[in-house]
């Protein structure tokens, strides 16, 4: 410890011992009795002494409380100045440092929630499959529509794990919407037949906007609408040059939800009671329009259907 000290203050002692050379100089240079310098030696090592001892015992606390300190209240001790500073940045770095934990603990909670979901939904199309297994009354359409349904929850799971350690993976580029609708539109194929659902598209839009990830986006929308439409039920998707507007004839959505349907891991009563929505669609949705600069809006009416529209933002 008294090297560290010594290590700490030794501009102060060699400022002593220089000055003290000089004062010897000087007495030897004008002749003056020696005496003279050795009692204002003494005198002047009395007060040296007089700092030291405090200064160190000081010292000797301070790294003891640094080297021990658990909260940061035990550093209220420390005052000079220097010091002060120094544990404002320790209190900003332990500050980040907790917001950085609690958004990790977040993460993991979501993650869990997400996981419990997406186990939960890949039930339904396994019990359809193993069903028509046990009786032997396999139907090939049905079928495909359960194994499209398991890829596509396996796709919302392995997009939200990459959307949960996003890192700009973006590539922005000219991209004709009507394409990716149509692409969208022809791997529900199998399920729009099923349900007898026809989907309409009109004009045009041409957008400076990732492709796959826009696609993702509508992919979502048009899946909901899809999901939540009557047998029998009508699509209508409209492109203008400055909106994107889905339009179904589907159960709704109460208004009470409608403000909420946004938030991660919210499926609100006509998800609970058709239990097909990881309520994490339309979340990661906004999630990646906003990182697109594309803003999103849903008007709904209960058993009247839902409209969509997708614009670009104001920002």
């Amino acid at each position: 410890m008294i090297r560290l000290f010594i290590k700490e203050y030794k501009s102060w002692y060699i400022l002593y011992f220089l000055l003290l050379f000089l004062n010897f100089l000087v007495f030897f240079l004008v002749h003056l009795p020696l005496d003279y310098f050795i009692t204002a030696g003494w005198v002047s090592l009395g007060f040296l002494l007089l700092y030291t001892v405090p200064s160190y015992l000081k010292f000797k606390r301070k790294i003891e409380i640094l080297q021990d300190f658990i909260y940061v209240n035990e550093l209220n001790d420390l005052q000079s100045p220097s010091e002060l500073a120094y544990l404002n940045v320790i209190q900003k770095i332990l500050s980040q440092s907790d917001l950085s934990q609690q958004e990790l603990i977040k993460q993991k909670e979501n993650l869990n929630q997400m996981i419990k979901m997406w186990v939960h939904q890949m039930k339904i199309p396994l019990s359809v499959l193993s069903l028509m297994d046990q009786t032997k009354a396999y139907d090939k359409v049905e079928g495909k529509i359960q194994l499209f349904k398991m890829e596509n929850y396996l796709k919302q799971l392995l997009t939200y794990l990459k959307f949960s350690d996003y890192n700009d993976d973006y590539i922005f580029e000219q991209v004709q919407v009507a394409d990716l609708v149509k692409q969208i539109i022809k791997s529900y194929a199998y399920v729009c037949i099923s349900k007898d659902i026809s989907i309409s598209i009109s004009g045009r839009c041409k957008l400076k906007t990732d492709r796959k990830w826009l696609s993702f986006a509508l992919e979502q929308i048009i899946d909901n609408a899809i999901k939540y439409s009557k047998h029998g039920g009508k699509i209508r998707i409209e492109l203008k040059s400055d909106s994107i507007e889905i339009s179904d004839l589907g159960i709704g959505i109460l208004e009470a939800d409608i403000n909420r349907i946004f938030d991660d891991g919210f499926t609100g009563f006509n998800g609970h009671e058709h239990q097909k929505a990881s309520g994490l669609g339309l979340y990661m949705t906004k999630k990646v329009l906003n990182n697109l600069e594309l803003e999103i809006s849903i008007t709904s009416e209960v058993e009247q259907g839902t409209k969509v529209t997708i614009t670009k933002s104001k920002r």
